[in-house]
């Protein structure tokens, strides 16, 4: 592969396809906490990003390395993203269910649920790792920092229209999140399957 505006078209198109589930578990985040402030979105959006940019590195590595060993871990990959997605979004769909609306408004994403979070809605691009094989090392972080930025951009514009729908939805923020936390999980599992 060569540098040219090719590469970086494609690095972009990657970053915006990859980024979509990111942007919805981050319009859920909003959703959850209206009142989010702007250190903790940039947090928020920070670690999707990080996420988005590790897994295809790690596939890229793999590709490179332990090849053998990655393509048996592809099938399981539908069905971790399932497992997370589905956990989180049910512990908020319970949380919104059984706490009345002042509670739901001042609920906070942990740093624990937002990694899950992350791996969850990333894991999906460990398989980028074989589209960019053919890049050398100096190209594959180039375009993994690509859809670093691109993810954290989108991931900033879901916090913002989730605050903003969240702040008008008040105590059904945790269910509507929940809710499309799991249909992320489900659309995972459902195209990893495919």
């Amino acid at each position: 592969m060569n540098w040219n505006a090719m590469f970086f078209v494609n690095s972009i198109l990657l970053g915006v396809g990859l980024a979509m589930d990111a942007f919805s578990a981050s319009m859920a985040n909003g959703l959850n906490e209206p009142d989010m402030k702007k250190r903790r979105m940039f947090v928020v959006a920070g670690v999707f990003a990080g996420f988005q940019a590790a897994m295809p590195m790690i596939g890229w590595i793999c590709v490179h390395t332990v090849v053998q060993y990655f393509s048996a871990l592809e099938k399981v990959v539908p069905w971790i993203a399932l497992i997370l997605l589905s956990y989180i979004g049910g512990k908020m769909l319970m949380d919104g269910i059984k706490n009345d609306c002042d509670e739901c408004e001042t609920a906070v994403l942990s740093i624990g649920a937002l990694l899950m979070q992350g791996i969850a809605t990333s894991i999906d691009a460990l398989s980028v790792g074989f589209t960019i094989a053919d890049y050398g090392l100096l190209m594959a972080v180039v375009c993994v920092l690509i859809i670093s930025i691109v993810t954290f951009v989108i991931c900033m514009t879901g916090l913002k229209i989730g605050k903003k729908v969240g702040t008008s939805l008040s105590g059904k923020a945790n269910i509507f999140g929940g809710v499309i936390l799991i249909l992320i999980g489900i659309e995972i599992f459902i195209t990893g399957l495919v």
